[in-house]
């Protein structure tokens, strides 16, 4: 009994070490304020870094706000970062490396960034996947879209967004009808 109570209390402790970790090395969160609610996001930066600190300076110097939601397409995506409520595309400064082989997939609830054909385009845009979109992930050989974070927060105000009414607008498909505005996003650490 004895020779069992110091491997019990070095489990504890083991424990308590663990749990301390998890305390003081959070990931940062991202909470974005939309006209339909919150949707808070935990960022991985150990995943993807260069995507993270993109987005973190971009929602600390208010680039995202007054942007709209301007690709909704139920049980896929819910995408933002790029337009305003007048269809005004918003240049973003930078654009970053991708980062699709870090580990990280496209399912549900996970924010990943939007990019053109070529892997090195994201920049602003990102999309919350509605839906496990493993089409999306990087395989051998082939970039995918770099997820960077996940929805701990608002699911119910994101599936309000993804069952908005859309239409073309503009030459667009999928953009709501009634706009979807971020009015902030506010980085938590």
């Amino acid at each position: 009994m004895r020779k069992a109570f110091p491997g019990v209390l070095r489990f504890i402790v083991a424990a308590f070490i663990a749990t301390a970790a998890i305390t003081t090395f959070a990931n940062p969160k991202a909470v974005i304020a939309t006209t339909l609610g919150e949707i808070v996001v935990e960022l991985a930066p150990q995943h993807a870094p260069e995507t993270v600190a993109n987005f973190i300076d971009l929602a600390e110097n208010g680039f995202y706000d007054g942007l709209i939601f301007h690709r909704v397409v139920a049980g896929f995506v819910i995408q933002t970062g790029g337009f305003d409520e007048s269809m005004e595309y918003r240049y973003p400064p930078r654009k970053v490396i991708n980062e699709s082989f870090a580990g990280l997939n496209n399912e549900r609830w996970t924010i990943a960034m939007a990019r053109e054909e070529h892997p090195d385009t994201a920049d602003s845009q990102f999309f919350i996947n509605m839906a496990d979109n493993e089409n999306l992930d990087a395989r051998p050989g082939a970039p995918g879209y770099t997820v960077f974070g996940r929805v701990v927060e608002g699911f119910t105000n994101a599936e309000d967004i993804e069952l908005v009414d859309t239409a073309i607008l503009h030459g667009m498909a999928n953009v709501p009808i009634v706009p979807v505005v971020i009015r902030g996003v506010r980085i938590e650490r």
